[in-house]
């Protein structure tokens, strides 16, 4: 079998279609497409994983001072984490339980643990948290009950940015993310081939840190190949 037809029968045809269409039916573009695509994902790799584990460890830092308490994401289990405001009751007085995922989470992640004979500590249960937990920390219903303590990690946020602004940002790079985990296209808008979405994620993500602190941004400087790729895939796929 060819290149191609090898694509077809182990990628599917299905999920090349649409870098078939965008080469206009030409094959070998759409190889070339298709392996474009995963350069700049696969360069995106080490700047998320970086970004995530500043953001966490802003966070839970902020939140370990917060409660002077290093162990929080353990003792808040019983805390902010099933605050009665994240309840809802009915019109039968019944309390219902609407808006635990943070609760949720810890508790999964403790169960993993726990099923690989790992024992529970408060760094490992924040190594197992997702990003979608600590973005969480940003939407209302948590962000008001911490009263206002997340945003505190940006030592360098210009007045004019809100809760919402920095919560907007955080969610496209967490959608963005979770789009290279699950190895779907990044270099379309629409149907047509662009860049627009990791050119913004990219953005975001520089833009967050420097608002964390300008000098987070040493961490990216061996790391970040995205811009190198971004024109690479500029020149291949003219």
């Amino acid at each position: 079998m060819n290149e191609y037809e090898i694509f077809e029968k182990y990628l599917s045809a299905p999920r090349i279609e649409r870098y078939l269409l965008a080469a206009k039916s030409n094959r070998q573009s759409c190889i070339n497409l298709y392996k474009s695509n995963l350069n700049i994902s696969k360069a995106f790799h080490p700047v998320l994983g970086l970004f995530e584990v500043v953001l966490r460890n802003k966070i839970s830092h902020t939140l370990s001072r917060h409660f002077d308490d290093e162990d929080w994401i353990i003792n808040q289990q019983s805390g902010f984490m099933i605050d009665s405001s994240l309840d809802y009751i009915n019109d039968m007085g019944l309390k219902i339980e609407t808006h635990r995922f943070i609760y949720n989470s810890v508790k999964r992640a403790e169960q993993k643990l726990l099923k690989r004979s790992i024992p529970i500590n408060s760094n490992r249960l924040i190594a197992e948290q997702s990003m979608s937990f600590w973005t969480e920390l940003f939407e209302k219903k948590y962000y008001k009950i911490l009263k206002g303590r997340p945003i505190k990690i940006f030592e360098k946020l210009p007045n004019d940015i809100s809760r919402v602004d920095i919560s907007n940002r955080l969610n496209k790079i967490r959608r963005f993310r979770n789009r290279i985990n699950h190895n779907e296209p990044i270099c379309f808008e629409g149907l047509n081939v662009a860049l627009t979405i990791p050119i913004e994620t990219l953005e975001a993500i520089i833009t967050l840190l420097k608002w964390i602190n300008p000098e987070t941004l040493k961490l990216l400087e061996e790391f970040n190949d995205v811009e190198n790729e971004i024109r690479r895939f500029i020149h291949e796929n003219k």
